[in-house]
């Protein structure tokens, strides 16, 4: 098995990302889109405490919905939701969306949606994701590489006491089916062991972690004030895994329950009541093809290859966020990067 060529989930046929960002003070935060133009059949499972969601309901197994248009990930917190309306307006103007009549707009697009706390860490609580930054992130949206670290909604997040961001993988098995993952880490738990260690780095397919070593320095003090409003931290770590392989909603559904593992193999501790943690899956073959379920004993064996690979490239991820993003300063301080707090971590690259 190795990565996709963009070691990123836009290596998943079908599956395009756009990014918007604002890191000039007051502003932190920024929103995600993946957009899958001929649609993908969708999963859910949130596990954390607070979240913060829309249109989640709709993908349920026993309902009806039978695909999404795209998927939100955003900075704002429950302001950020209102991001996936001008997504839905893009996606109506162009005819995209669950046909309600004959016109050729006559359409109403499926956007499930998930947010992560980052309100103030800018400097001002007000400087959150506008809901046309939804529009032009899915107008932005390609099937190239991903950016890393300080993008779109990973701008102002952040990891206890390191800049956390958004990250991406993929893997292409050896059946030649890909899966891959787009995160966004803003993490009460911590991504780092005792010793400094990634936790999720002993997951790297080939070479791809291994510039990496025990570092030497301590590990950075607890920032205070991690929020500039009072009160316990608030986060959440906000993913989507997809894949091509033909899977129906209650298999979809799974791949996200399954997803989890991948959060609790790089993040320590996870699923806290102050998270929000959430993770979407697609499946994005298209064809007539039977789609695999979860009730056919024969489709096991590829369905539980297909989960264990997207919690792995999940976990793979948010290493990548970690390594891609960037120190900040906030009016309560610096927030360090992985590479600022533990130089001595990086072999000569």
């Amino acid at each position: 098995m190795q990565p996709g060529p963009h070691n990123a989930i836009t290596d998943v046929p079908g599956v395009l990302v756009g990014q918007v960002e604002r890191l000039d003070a007051p502003y932190l935060t920024g929103t995600t889109v993946v957009h899958v133009p001929q649609t993908a059949v969708a999963g859910v499972d949130v596990r954390g405490g607070a979240p913060g969601t829309r249109e989640t309901d709709l993908l349920s197994p026993v309902n009806s919905n039978g695909g999404v248009n795209a998927i939100v990930l955003s900075g704002g917190s429950a302001f950020g939701l209102d991001t996936a309306g001008a997504v839905m307006r893009w996606l109506e103007e162009r005819g995209e969306g669950v046909r309600v009549g004959q016109g050729e707009y006559d359409v109403v697009p499926i956007v499930p949606t998930a947010v992560i706390f980052d309100l103030a860490r800018g400097g001002d609580f007000k400087a959150r994701p506008e809901p046309s930054w939804g529009a032009d992130a899915i107008a932005a949206a390609s099937d190239g590489p991903v950016a890393l670290g300080n993008h779109g909604a990973g701008a102002g997040a952040r990891a206890r006491s390191l800049k956390g961001g958004a990250g991406s993988a993929s893997v292409r098995l050896d059946d030649g089916t890909t899966v891959g993952a787009l995160v966004i880490v803003n993490a009460a738990g911590s991504t780092v062991d005792a010793d400094g260690n990634l936790y999720g780095a002993r997951l790297g397919l080939g070479a791809e972690f291994t510039h990496l070593r025990t570092p030497t320095e301590p590990p950075p003090a607890a920032a205070p004030g991690r929020n500039l409003i009072p009160g316990p931290s608030m986060n959440t770590v906000i993913a989507i895994v997809a894949t091509d392989v033909p899977l129906d909603k209650a298999a979809t559904q799974r791949m996200a329950m399954v997803a989890h593992d991948g959060l609790a193999r790089a993040i320590d501790p996870i699923h806290t009541l102050v998270d929000g943690d959430s993770i979407f899956a697609l499946s994005t073959r298209t064809t007539d093809e039977p789609r695999l379920s979860v009730t056919d004993p024969t489709a096991l064996g590829q369905l539980e290859t297909v989960y264990a690979a997207g919690a792995r490239t999940l976990t793979r991820a948010i290493v990548h966020a970690m390594l891609n993003a960037e120190s900040v300063e906030t009016p309560t301080g610096t927030i360090p990067s992985y590479r600022d707090a533990y130089p001595s971590a990086f072999r000569d690259e």
